[in-house]
């Protein structure tokens, strides 16, 4: 956990008037406020999550980008006009069926739109919400009730990532043919709620939406394989060609689906083209170890130079044709069961390399280790992380089988009781 952050408004300030490049200094300040402990872990719904917002939003007005909230006259918590609100229900137990009780609650999303007088707009976004305290059933700590979940990776990474953009766009004066939209969502960890509900009642017609860029953590960009995934280039004709000629950095893995576990989902239901970064998983992913020191800045600026490449490049196209893509096998899938491990999405060989075990989990106590590639599962033969995801979906509690991993060059068979 890190100490409360106190941030220099001064030199934040200062950079504003000639930013016209990414800087991993700002990038730096917005990620160590965002993910300090003063803000509780950003939980949905909580004061310190309303606080998030309103430095989004203080952000977005130093900017002098339209706020794009709801009517928020309407609200007695707060009038804020880049703030939109949202009603949701989410059950914090998902082992408890007596929904009868479970009140509604009041999600936040903060939306500013720089308006360039075009026809079509790009939407820049990212979710904001983490784990707060751990109280949502959705940490991989082994006792996570009131530790704080910073998130540093996710999603302050990606929040920094839209206010640094929204900075580059205000300030960079070259003409460009799109307008654009910066959203940060809420409740993504509770089921992607926030861009669903505003996709659902948006405050810019959908059909005005070129394309969507959805950043969701990007902070952790490892120096040595220099490996990013970028999900959704199926969703139109021109990504596929375009990502590979603005890069001369990366070692890209591209994945064509417009579904997938972050916002960029709630948009391509839409029919809208969209695009989402993410530097890989890790072993303080949905932990309160996801801390601001363990951030890649340079590598996140990086990132944001390359997405700003895309963009411009997009620039001088028409608005980009939408396509539909196959839907990755997992999203059918429901689970009675978990093995309690973290899937490698960036490893390319053959099965499901395993990227952090927890503690007391299934996996753990077979005696499954960080690094072993799992190539079956029970009868089921797994070549990638979909097939694991098929194979789990056709366990139930309490079920004993066995597990084959490669580790260190050699198969090795474990007995697991899930």
């Amino acid at each position: 956990m890190k100490k409360l952050f106190v941030l220099s408004v001064a030199v934040l300030a200062a950079n504003y008037v000639t930013a016209q490049t990414i800087s991993k200094e700002r990038i730096k300040a917005d990620i160590s406020y965002l993910a300090s402990d003063e803000l509780k872990g950003r939980g949905t719904s909580t004061p310190e999550e309303l606080e998030a917002a309103l430095y989004i939003a203080n952000e977005f007005k130093k900017l002098n980008l339209t706020p794009k909230g709801d009517a928020p006259q309407n609200h007695s918590k707060n009038n804020n006009p880049y703030l939109y609100y949202f009603d949701y229900k989410h059950n914090p137990n998902p082992h408890d069926t007596n929904t009868a009780n479970i009140k509604s609650k009041e999600g936040i999303n903060v939306v500013g739109f720089l308006d360039n007088k075009a026809k079509y707009t790009i939407v820049i976004g990212a979710h904001f919400d983490h784990l707060g305290l751990g109280h949502d059933h959705n940490s991989l700590d082994a006792n996570p009730e009131g530790k704080i979940h910073n998130g540093a990776d996710d999603n302050a990474s990606g929040t920094s990532g839209v206010l640094e953009l929204a900075r580059y766009y205000t300030s960079n004066k070259t003409k460009v043919n799109y307008n654009y939209l910066f959203m940060c969502y809420s409740g993504e960890e509770l089921g992607l709620l926030g861009s669903k509900k505003w996709c659902e009642k948006p405050t810019l017609p959908l059909e005005q939406i070129n394309y969507m860029i959805n950043m969701d953590m990007i902070g952790r960009l490892n120096d040595s394989t220099k490996k990013l995934m970028v999900y959704g280039f199926g969703t139109s004709p021109t990504w596929g060609k375009l990502l590979d000629e603005q890069n001369n950095y990366f070692s890209l893995k591209k994945d064509s689906s417009g579904i997938g576990p972050s916002d960029q989902t709630s948009f391509y239901l839409k029919d809208i083209p969209v695009l989402h970064f993410f530097t890989g998983q890790h072993h303080d992913y949905h932990k309160p170890s996801d801390d601001v020191d363990k951030i890649n800045f340079e590598g996140e600026q990086k990132v944001l130079e390359y997405i700003v490449k895309i963009i411009n490049a997009t620039n001088k196209l028409p608005k980009l044709t939408f396509a539909k893509t196959a839907a990755p096998a997992s999203t059918a899938k429901s689970f009675k069961v978990t093995l309690g491990v973290m899937p490698d999405y960036a490893f390319d060989g053959k099965g499901m390399r395993v990227d952090g075990v927890t503690d007391g989990k299934p996996a753990f106590k077979a005696g499954v280790l960080t690094g072993d590639v799992i190539i079956q599962l029970g009868n089921e033969k797994i070549t990638n992380v979909y097939d694991y995801m098929d194979a789990l979906a056709k366990f139930k509690k309490g079920d004993e089988t066995t597990l084959k991993v490669i580790r260190k060059e050699k198969e090795i068979e474990l007995k697991v009781q899930l």
